[in-house]
């Protein structure tokens, strides 16, 4: 963990230089920017993972936004979906929005809750040995892709896999929630504050 913050903090020094002189029309705030309660979000993250990611000090241009991105992410927490599979999701969706900087920070994350490098890969490829990690990751790429009408061929084999009403409910949220982040991360162009994703050749199916 110590070594990955060192990583992540040499990368952020870098990206932050070479991101200098690059318009944002999302401004990435500091601690001394924001309003007090926006400060203690700042606070509580630093404390949680050794740093505040340029993405939420970019949504904290709209307090009412932050508290919103994680007011939903923490309710969907401990819901249906274990950690490797909510970064599951959060890959896929990350490769169907073309969002590097979502790419590179849940790859990192998806590591830290077991996954390999080699998984990361595969689920962004929808290349899945496992049936079941298959079927959720399908479903919430097609969710994107078709703007939330995917086949019910797929949303079958996602219930034929062992999910439940609930867990469709709950990957919609993850679904809303990362595409929410891609977005910002586009419109923001957010430096990347964590180690590079590799860049796929294959595009997901």
């Amino acid at each position: 963990m110590e070594l990955l913050k060192l990583h992540i903090d040499c990368v952020f020094v870098i990206n932050q230089q070479l991101n200098f002189f690059q318009m944002s029309n999302l401004k990435v705030l500091s601690r001394e920017e924001v309003n007090l309660p926006t400060q203690q979000v700042f606070d509580k993250l630093k404390r949680k993972i050794g740093l505040v990611p340029n993405l939420y000090a970019a949504v904290a241009n709209s307090p009412q936004a932050l508290n919103s991105m994680l007011s939903l992410g923490d309710n969907l927490t401990g819901g249906e979906y274990s950690g490797k599979e909510v970064e599951a999701i959060a890959l896929a969706v990350g490769q169907a929005n073309s969002c590097s900087y979502c790419l590179s920070a849940h790859t990192e994350i998806a590591k830290m809750n077991g996954l390999t490098e080699a998984e990361t890969i595969q689920i962004r490829t929808g290349d899945i040995d496992d049936p079941r990690l298959s079927a959720l990751v399908r479903l919430a790429t097609s969710l994107v892709i078709t703007r939330g009408k995917p086949s019910q061929t797929l949303i079958g084999k996602f219930f034929n896999a062992g999910y439940n009403e609930a867990a469709l409910a709950e990957l919609i949220g993850h679904v809303a929630l990362n595409t929410f982040t891609n977005y910002i991360n586009h419109v923001a162009d957010t430096p990347i504050d964590f180690p590079l994703a590799a860049e796929l050749q294959q595009e997901l199916n």
